[in-house]
């Protein structure tokens, strides 16, 4: 579905988000701004994403300050990195343009785009460096005050005017903010909650309550905004795989510049110890390099010149010159930072869910604590109205949605967090959920299961040949030919070859090889070469390609070289049978033989052989016809020739080998290290992510029921109240946190 508006993609860091109910206010109103065709806030990342029309541009991003503004006066809100023109290059007014998709990941917007939209309030509650000093002063000394009204024995008008001033010292900015948000018609959010149920202590003569309740929540919070930093910083720490710096090689000078600034061809240092910033090959110098952050493997992996280094990667030991090959906003680096940044905005079921419920729980609360307040004492004899009103003021503060609306979003980009640290990059929370439902697993085979490099498996001679003769023989004829079996036959011989030995070569298509090997006329091909020449041969029973060889006209023996399956294929099949995973499924292109000897190794349900890309869509959808709606089909490919295939199937997982641009786009999960045992990793993670999450749905539910029960019969006091909200939402962050713990 091509959008034919064009539309420009805007992405902005919102500083002091520190409450996912904001999150939800700031996204619904952006969204319901005229000419904003998708936007997304993300809680974790604290960034705003939307797409505005192109042709009013300006007015868009006006207002969309302004809406930001307006409900949340404490968020500053700044340009994330530059904007990237959907479907037509539209120049913005006051934007910088650029064409060429470089996604500035820094957040260093000193580069002169910096349209900061200062929305610094006075009380600016962004607790991301520690504990807020002004608040701490203002808490203190407003339980100070309080402390005075307590001890001290005064008259009634001094003793409201302590605790009035306590109060307003504590919680000023809460009724203030609800005041204004009111005067927006947005009435039930959490601060209006707690000035209902505060004031309305007051009210009632329960002067100590009130203060203490808004001291509390207060407190609750700061320590709140500190958990979930603290569980922010842990999650994306594990993206901190963003190179500072390069060293950069022009002639003998070497100088520190932003790998942004650095152009393909450029040649760069990368000393023991630093993390490689650019995609390259090696020019000079071998090293160990620790590939971790990017493939989730713990072992280091030797490089020496001519080999491959990406961006992330950490180099050990030795000293490398690297030649440039990808810009930054190409890199893998940038490419995963990419991903992993926007997984979170592809909201799984469950949060939709969570989100949804919010939206009607909080005004129906609301509700029924008024007809708690009003019923009992009209229709109850004996019952009194401050009695009820103050149930009524317990069951309000109870109801706070906030630990539901904090911890799930945690909770999967927990998730998404702890598969990217074991080398797998999930695109969303929605195809994280979707891992727990797989239970028909499709593998494609070359690539996939099969390293997609051929190797002489077994020599075969006759007619009084030896082994030796026979490889030799094999070495000499395919010497000058470039095909991808030919090249398997000269791995496989370990000795010298002297090309003068070869004359009169000829290559016949679809044939084979004549050739002149000292002197003698030496035949290497398929069975048709062999009928062509009228020798006879025995069929050999092996799977695999065969090469026939002939010497003098007379049959010398074959070689047989097949595809090698990678080491853990077996296990990942096994694994994942363990996970109750009803069916394993091979689709190829390869020759029945092949495929059902793969097959047998790795003790798969079915196989699908001979198939081209077009049938492999059509076995999917096969598959797709014989499972319960609830099911899901993952098909596993290696990217390049399996996109259709990717974009077919329920989940589709690539094995991204790092760098297959194709399968990375494609696939709604990519496997950093072409390892298929990943795939049982991933579906783990999975399952504890939905695990740890209904944890959470559900102990915060229970709480918040049991309390609701215990304040309308009059038990719970307004502490346990407030300990109901803030200490259950403290409790849910950190169990999101869990999810974090790496595999075993």
């Amino acid at each position: 579905m091509q959008n034919a508006k064009a539309t420009v993609k805007h992405e902005y860091v919102l500083n002091g988000l520190d409450c996912a109910n904001c999150a939800l206010k700031v996204e619904n109103g952006v969204r319901s701004i005229p000419g904003v065709s998708a936007c997304s806030v993300n809680f974790v990342t604290q960034t705003l994403a939307f797409e505005a029309a192109a042709e009013e541009n300006a007015r868009i991003v006006e207002e969309t300050a302004r809406t930001v503004k307006k409900l949340e006066p404490r968020i500053k809100m700044e340009v994330k990195f530059k904007n990237i023109p959907r479907h037509a290059h539209a120049q913005l007014p006051g934007h910088s343009q650029d064409h060429g998709h470089s996604h500035d990941h820094s957040h260093d917007h000193s580069q002169g785009h910096d349209h900061s939209h200062d929305h610094s309030h006075g009380h600016d509650h962004s607790h991301a460096h520690g504990l807020d000093k002004k608040m701490m002063i203002r808490l203190i000394s407003g339980a100070v005050i309080a402390a005075a009204g307590m001890l001290g024995h005064f008259p009634g008008w001094l003793e409201l005017v302590l605790f009035g001033a306590a109060y307003l010292v504590i919680g000023g900015d809460i009724v203030l903010q609800a005041l204004r948000n009111i005067g927006r018609g947005q009435v039930f959010d959490e601060y209006f909650l707690m000035t209902i149920a505060t004031l309305g202590a007051f009210g009632i003569g329960q002067y100590p309550e009130g203060v203490a309740v808004m001291l509390f929540y207060q407190v609750g919070e700061l320590f709140q905004g500190l958990a979930v930093n603290r569980s922010r910083k842990s999650i994306t720490s594990l993206m901190n795989i963003r190179p500072d710096y390069a060293n950069l090689k022009t002639g003998s000078e070497v100088q520190r510049v932003k790998p942004e600034d650095v152009a393909v061809g450029s040649h760069i240092v990368v000393k023991p110890g630093e993390r490689v910033p650019l995609d390259g090959i090696v020019l000079e110098g071998e090293s160990m390099i620790d590939t971790s952050a990017l493939t989730g493997e713990s072992v280091p992996r030797e490089v020496e010149a001519g080999g491959q280094v990406l961006a992330g990667f950490i180099n050990k030991n030795g000293m490398l010159t690297v030649e440039v090959k990808k810009t930054f906003g190409e890199s893998s680096a940038a490419k995963i930072l990419e991903l992993v940044e926007n997984a979170s905005s592809k909201k799984a079921p469950t949060e939709n869910l969570i989100t949804k419920f919010a939206r009607i729980y909080t005004p129906a609360v609301v509700i029924v604590a008024l007809l708690l307040a009003l019923v009992p004492p009209l229709v109850v004899s004996g019952a009194e109205f401050s009695d009820w009103i103050y149930r009524a003021l317990i069951f309000l503060v109870i109801s706070c949605p906030c630990a539901l609306v904090v911890s799930i979003p945690l909770g999967f980009f927990g998730g998404i967090g702890a598969a990217s640290k074991a080398g797998v990059l999930v695109k969303g929370g929605n195809y994280l959920e979707a891992l727990n439902a797989v239970k028909v697993v499709v593998f494609d085979k070359t690539g996939t299961l099969t390293k997609g490099s051929f190797q002489v498996t077994g020599i075969y001679p006759a007619g009084g040949f030896t082994r030796e003769e026979l490889l030799q023989t094999a070495a000499y004829a395919e010497l000058h030919s470039s095909h991808p079996i030919a090249e398997s036959v000269g791995r496989a011989y370990p000795g010298e070859l002297d090309e003068s030995r070869i004359a009169g070569y000829n290559e016949v298509s679809g044939h084979g090889v004549e050739v002149t090997v000292s002197g003698q006329m030496v035949l290497a091909g398929n069975t048709r070469l062999m009928d062509r020449h009228g020798i006879p041969f025995a069929q050999p029973e092996e799977a695999g390609t065969i090469v026939h060889l002939a010497v003098e006209g007379k049959y010398a023996g074959h070689l047989v070289i097949s595809d090698v399956i990678k080491e853990d294929a077996a296990a990942a099949v096994q694994s994942l049978r363990e996970l109750g995973i009803k069916k394993t499924v091979m689709l190829t292109g390869d020759a029945t033989a092949v495929g059902e000897a793969v097959a047998e190794k790795l003790k798969l349900d079915e196989v699908y052989s001979e198939l081209l890309p077009e049938d492999k869509v059509a076995q999917i959808e096969k598959l797709e016809a014989g499972k319960t709606a609830k099911e899901k089909i993952a098909f596993v490919g290696d990217g390049i020739n399996d996109t259709p295939v990717l974009a077919r199937a329920d989940v589709g997982i690539a094995m991204g080998g790092l760098g297959s641009d194709a399968a990375i786009e494609a696939a709604d999960i990519v496997i950093m290290n072409d390892e298929p045992s990943k795939i049982a990793a991933a579906i783990r993670i999975a399952r504890r992510t939905r695990r740890i999450v209904w944890q959470n749905i559900i102990f915060a539910m229970g709480v918040k029921m049991l309390f609701l029960l215990l304040g309308a019969f009059g038990i719970a006091t307004m502490w346990e109240a407030v300990f109901s909200d803030v200490g259950v939402t403290l409790i849910a962050v950190l169990n999101a946190m869990r999810v974090l713990r790496a595999e075993k």
